[in-house]
């Protein structure tokens, strides 16, 4: 009985040291600690272009507990790029806005940026180390005035449970992703690859050719200026992409016909995966941000319930390829009342926790750099770094998107061929 209690005794106080580890090891060393008078009372607006932000109510809430008079709201701007400015100059301006990189050294916004708090002073004590480096932006003088709170990339929803049960396996090369489409059409799939196709706008062969014409454009600096100076000697970068995306259909992995059958770029995107017939279907993260409340939209989902995951699409020998981009970035307002209760809260905000915490509520990709918290994501955290494309780091500019964006719609089409794409670019509008 003695050598059964002691055996007893020895687990509990193994299984306790454990948890007492595990504790430790999940604890974050910036855990946020409240710096003012916790009986504070003043208000905290943040403004914004979404309909509703529940994931960062959420956020409002947890600081509540801590800061309970503080009373914070979010308030939608209609037309917000063009009112902004107006807003920031009025009685009610808000103490967090939305922003995003393109803002600055944009003589349109300079006078948006004029109210841009630096956010990289240390006296503020943000977090920015918890935040992937390749989405901080600095400006000409070295500022960072806008934080990321949401990112973004390109990939592929993939139902796991439909290779599972076709005896195939997820690719991770280009000569992977043939062959597997090739099985899969053996197996009577007309499409084994699906995505939006109507109009070039988020279309899937922007989807497919974006990163593989970053990558290339990311081994010529001078590529790169030229590219964004729209200048027509850059068409050579696009014609790796242009051919992927062109022997992916002329092959049969993509039928456009069943793709023209979607008619938007979101719902109707993540509804027609959801049928569960389609094994990989090419979308960005911000559509994948919707699967999670669609789940018990979808009656084929809601009966018939599968393991899914987004991934890079394999465009090389060597895999594919992590776009590590911005999606939504904040700025303080510097000239808003209450700025230290608003410094505050971004400083709660811009933590691992908050940051993931309101990425799982909208279903976005995190900024942080623990990407292994939402298991749909997790595979971009797998990529290795030499395979990890920052656009802002890069340098890339909108209107170089443009060009490949339209470019890959009317090859994919048949509108025009590779060489007449080479030869426009910095023509498409």
């Amino acid at each position: 009985m003695k050598k059964i209690l002691c055996i007893i005794l020895a687990l509990c106080v193994i299984a306790a040291l454990a948890a007492c580890s595990a504790k430790k090891e999940n604890t974050d060393p910036a855990e946020f600690k409240p710096a003012l008078d916790t009986g504070r009372s003043c208000s905290i607006t943040v403004a914004g272009s979404y309909d509703n932000f529940e994931a960062l109510e959420t956020e409002f809430d947890r600081f509540n507990e801590i800061y309970p008079n503080v009373q914070l709201s979010y308030v939608k701007l209609d037309d917000y790029n063009n009112v902004l400015e107006t807003v920031l100059k009025g009685n009610d301006r808000p103490n967090i806005f939305f922003s995003y990189a393109w803002m600055i050294g944009n003589e349109k916004y300079s006078s948006v940026c004029e109210n841009m708090e630096e956010l990289s002073d240390s006296a503020l004590g943000l977090n920015l180390d918890c935040i992937r480096p390749g989405l901080i932006n600095h400006d000409a003088q070295g500022r960072v005035l806008v934080v990321p709170v949401f990112s973004r990339t390109y990939g592929m929803l993939v139902n796991n449970d439909l290779f599972k049960k076709e005896g195939l396996s997820v690719p991770k090369t280009w000569k992977d992703l043939l062959a597997v489409c090739e099985g899969f059409r053996g197996k009577g799939y007309a499409s084994p690859m699906m995505g939006y196709s109507l109009k070039s706008s988020s279309c899937l062969m922007h989807t497919l050719a974006y990163p593989l014409f970053l990558a290339t454009l990311a081994d010529d600096p001078q590529a790169i200026a030229l590219a964004n100076n729209l200048d027509s000697a850059a068409g050579e970068s696009m014609r790796p992409a242009l051919e992927a995306v062109e022997q992916l259909i002329s092959s049969g992995c993509i039928d456009l016909s069943q793709c023209d059958q979607i008619e938007d770029n979101y719902s109707k995107v993540i509804l027609r995966f959801f049928e569960g017939d389609v094994p990989m279907m090419i979308c960005t993260g911000d559509t994948v941000s919707g699967t999670k409340k669609r789940e018990s939209q979808s009656e084929a989902f809601t009966a018939a319930p599968f393991d899914y995951s987004f991934l890079p699409i394999p465009m090389t020998d060597d895999g594919g390829y992590f776009i590590d981009s911005v999606s939504l970035e904040f700025s303080v307002n510097k000239n808003c009342s209450d700025l230290d209760m608003t410094n505050e809260f971004m400083r709660f905000l811009i933590t691992n926790r908050a940051l993931n915490e309101m990425a799982s509520v909208k279903r976005l990709v995190t900024p942080t750099k623990d990407l292994s918290f939402d298991s749909v994501y997790a595979p971009f955290g797998q990529v290795p770094s030499e395979r990890v494309i920052s656009p802002e780091v890069l340098g890339v500019k909108d209107p170089l998107t443009v060009q490949i964006r339209v470019a890959a719609f009317r090859v994919g089409r048949g509108e025009i061929t590779i060489d007449e794409a080479v030869g426009m670019y910095g023509q498409f509008e």
